[in-house]
């Protein structure tokens, strides 16, 4: 996703970076006047946040709670939770570049007529998660994604319509030419060279700054986490020997990870600046 982010998807990319906990980050809920200018910082005004969190809320990934103060606020479900957690490991590092990259995860899927909405959940699902497809109701990923896909499939309850097997890929077709049949590389490449057209020149404005700004940096680094976060999905970490020499998506892993380690911990003191004006 390189387009215009949505308020929804700016909620879900400022808890995934700033809202779980840890150092430098809130553990309980977040004050909702913090979360709008929060992200009023990247674009969004106060009518379109408390739209967004209700949407979020009906899907059960914000519960509303109150600080330790009092103050009204939203926290991450746990099912929330373990969706960013399993996300990090995509976003922040590309896995099959490092790991063993034989193995194959192939998830069968059989849902009966009767239920055939879920046939559509399933499909949808697998595909956003970065499956490609071997063939009618054979989907294919690196074998690095069975721990999200189990916990992703037991979340919306579709477990008991998929069998995932791991195996190694021996047909008559070399591999690099089957995976071009598994996945549009094409337009995958495309999704890549966005990402760089728009983020690129970011980076390159940092470059010559010695100090990062808190808020600046806390706002092109949402920017570019959102707009990033998507691609490890679409791209699920294919092994480098199975791609074109020339595959965008190292260079665009590349600017990402230069953008969080030169942004992220200057985004986190706008962060805690916010929450402590916000609890005076």
């Amino acid at each position: 996703m390189t387009g215009q982010p949505t308020p929804r998807s700016l909620i879900v990319t400022f808890y995934g970076a700033y809202g779980r906990g840890g150092a430098g980050r809130p553990a309980g809920p977040v004050p909702i006047a913090a979360l709008i200018r929060l992200l009023g910082a990247v674009g969004v005004d106060a009518p379109s946040v408390r739209s967004a969190v209700s949407r979020l809320k009906r899907r059960a990934l914000l519960v509303a709670d109150r600080t330790d103060a009092g103050a009204a606020g939203y926290a991450l479900s746990e099912d929330a939770r373990q969706l960013l957690d399993d996300g990090d490991r995509r976003i922040y590092g590309r896995p099959g570049a490092e790991e063993n990259t034989d193995g194959w995860l192939l998830a069968v899927f059989s849902v009966p007529e009767q239920e055939r909405h879920k046939r559509h959940l399933l499909r949808s699902r697998l595909a956003r998660l970065g499956f490609g497809t071997a063939a009618p109701g054979v989907w294919i990923a690196p074998e690095h994604l069975y721990d999200e896909t189990r916990h992703t499939l037991a979340r919306l309850e579709l477990s008991p319509y998929v069998d995932l097997f791991r195996g190694a890929h021996a047909d008559f077709e070399p591999t690099e030419q089957a995976v071009r049949r598994w996945w549009d590389l094409g337009q995958l490449a495309k999704l890549h060279r966005a990402y760089l057209d728009a983020q690129e020149p970011v980076l390159e404005r940092w470059a010559g700054r010695a100090i990062p700004d808190p808020e600046d940096a806390y706002r092109d680094y949402v920017l570019a986490l959102d707009s990033w976060r998507f691609l490890p999905y679409a791209d699920p970490g294919l092994p480098p020997a199975l791609l074109p020499r020339d595959w965008p998506g190292v260079r665009a892993a590349e600017v990402f990870t230069a953008l969080h380690d030169r942004l992220y911990d200057a985004g986190a003191g706008y962060v805690r600046e916010v929450l402590t004006a916000t609890r005076a």
